[in-house]
């Protein structure tokens, strides 16, 4: 009997069959889901390559990557040593058989390279290569790159089914490669951020510090570290202007580098990188530093530094000093960082310059009371002595007229000196005459005029409005009162009068001092000097607290002296149309 195995070896040969078929999906599918398991971009691409050459057991593999002009960007090769790959004078650029598959975009498989009609040869050091495959990787239509295979091992050529298996993964890597170039673009995007978020950190300290009572010094510093932390420079230093000489001066230097990168530590405009900067003002860098040998210290390029870049600091238009940066590195400026440390510049340099506006404040604040001590010293303490002279004075004309009545004046004479020292204590301890201290605005001026009617014989007319004294606060009630006490001396010294008018009132647009003498007057157009250290002293003291000051006067009419502190205006009489009433002479009652 005879048994027909013919069906037995075609079930055999089929169940081989797919017995291998399934192991070829199964590579494939391990194949591809290697590829998700790294979302780096290089991970993935050599990942693909690896796949790839393992799927149709290829000897070497390739994939490409092309750019905008035709050529490729990225190029991953494996099958090759590295010393083979050495021996090759440049990679892959586009032409030639892969060329055509950048071109023409579909898969291309032959079993003899060197046969194909676009064929271009191999490079000297390059491996002979013989059967070959590529597929082409692309996404919604897009191409993205090539899969290259040559050699197969196992048999002469590529087969179709090895080009489905290949066309296959390429599906899968396009879908793997877009997903990475995602994942990069979410970190590159991250990293954006993170910077950008630094930078407002930065404007936001220097904001911060600009706003405080920091000293610049310190100022400086913080801000040249923080420079130097956000750029990750090795170096950095400022020079600002000294105003009085016009050259700018090392103010502070921070970093890996011992000394300043210059040999001298001032600049005038137009002199060395730092002058340069200041004449343009625009921002000035250079990745060559030893190429710039003017005043650069030679220990600056041995310590290995290559770039340095300067920015101008400006305030109001001008520049005032110079930030510098020094890095190991060749580094290229963006335009974005330019902009951020010309930014940061800017913001150093108003912070220079408020500072030296404060100093000078400081400074005139110091002249001002220097002068407000004088005026004081001359509008208070002279004149009380001057008066105290001119008893003595008359007092000497009483002595031998009248003893008991020169006794008596004597008696005055001497408390006023006493009150007179007293008050030069007051200025040797707090700089203020106790005189105003002791009493209120009206009893002031009510002692002031009986000094001075005893003093000089003139004949005085006070009227003081309760409503003005309750409207002065202290400082504004003190300058009246040195504004009448100067007057009156005025009197006293120049006027020849008989008789003095002084009001101290209020009204709808304010409060008015008046003090009018019937004295010889002056020509004020034609005797400027007759104004004198006295009516200088009264008008920078009613400007002081902004009054406004007027001196009317002619020769043979007298003098007026007003000054008007302005008030808040009614508004029911402002509507009404309601003015200043004009300046008038009240006759004593």
């Amino acid at each position: 009997m005879t048994i027909d195995h013919s069906n037995d070896t075609n079930l055999e040969t089929e169940l081989l069959s797919q017995s291998e078929s399934n192991s070829v999906i199964w590579a494939l599918h391990r194949a591809t889901l290697s590829l998700y398991s790294d979302l780096s971009l290089d991970g993935v691409l050599q990942r693909i390559t690896s796949a790839a050459r393992e799927l149709v057991n290829a000897r070497y593999a390739a994939l490409g990557i092309p750019d905008a002009r035709g050529g490729l960007e990225t190029f991953i090769a494996q099958g090759m040593s590295d010393e083979q790959i050495k021996r090759i004078p440049h990679k892959p650029e586009g032409k030639g058989l892969l060329g055509e598959m950048i071109r023409m975009g579909v898969s291309i498989r032959i079993p003899e390279i060197g046969r194909h009609p676009k064929a271009s040869g191999f490079p000297r050091g390059h491996p002979m290569m013989h059967s070959f495959l590529g597929v082409p990787i692309a996404a919604y239509g897009r191409f993205l790159g090539q899969i290259y295979l040559t050699d197969k091992l196992d048999a002469p050529a590529f087969t179709q089914q090895d080009q489905r298996l290949i066309e296959m993964l390429a599906a899968h890597a396009a879908a793997a490669i877009e997903n990475a170039r995602l994942y990069r673009q979410v970190i590159n995007s991250e990293s954006e951020l993170s910077q950008r978020n630094e930078e407002l950190e930065l404007m936001n300290s220097l904001g911060t510090a600009l706003s405080s009572a920091i000293e610049l010094d310190r100022l400086l510093e913080i801000m040249l570290e923080r420079v130097m932390e956000l750029f990750e420079a090795q170096a950095g230093e400022i020079f600002l202007q000294d105003v009085s000489s016009g050259v700018f001066r090392m103010a502070v230097h921070r970093g890996e580098a011992e000394q300043a990168f210059w040999e001298i530590d001032r600049f005038r405009r137009g002199e060395g990188f730092v002058g340069k900067v200041v004449e343009s003002g625009k921002p000035m860098w250079t990745d060559n530093l030893a190429q710039e040998p003017r005043f650069l210290r030679r220990s600056v390029v041995e310590h290995g530094f290559n770039t340095l870049v300067s920015v101008p600091l400006t305030a109001r238009g001008r520049v005032n000093g110079v930030l510098s940066l020094a890095f190991h590195e060749k580094r290229p400026f963006a335009q974005r960082e330019l902009g951020l440390l010309e930014a940061v510049g800017s913001g150093v340099g108003i912070a220079a310059e408020n500072a030296r506006l404060y100093r000078q404040a400081r400074r005139l604040a110091v002249l001002e009371e220097r002068e407000r001590i004088g005026m004081d010293l001359h509008d208070g303490i002279i004149q009380s002595i001057y008066a105290v002279g001119l008893t003595l004075d008359y007092i000497r004309l009483l002595v031998g007229e009248s003893p008991a009545q020169a006794a008596d004046r004597l008696r005055q004479s001497i408390d006023g000196l006493n009150a007179i020292i007293r008050d030069i204590r007051a200025y040797i301890l707090d700089l203020r005459p106790t005189r105003l201290q002791a009493g209120d605005l009206a009893a002031s001026f009510d002692r002031l005029v009986r000094e001075f009617k005893g003093d000089s014989l003139v004949e005085v007319d006070l009227r003081i409005d309760d409503d003005a004294v309750a409207k002065l606060d202290r400082d504004a009630g003190e300058t009246l009162f040195h504004i009448a006490q100067e007057a009156l001396a005025n009197v006293a010294k120049h006027a020849h009068a008989t008789k003095v008018w002084i009001s101290l009132i209020s009204d709808s647009q304010g409060i008015s001092l008046q003090v009018i003498d019937n004295g010889k007057g002056f020509d004020i157009q034609r005797t400027p000097s007759a104004l004198g250290h006295g009516m200088v002293n009264m008008a920078e003291r009613a400007s002081g607290i902004g009054c406004d000051y007027e001196v009317l006067s002619s020769p043979g009419e007298g003098t007026t002296i007003t000054v008007h502190l302005p008030g808040e205006p009614d508004p029911d009489q402002v509507s009404a149309g309601e003015g200043v009433p004009p300046t008038t002479r009240e006759e004593s009652t």
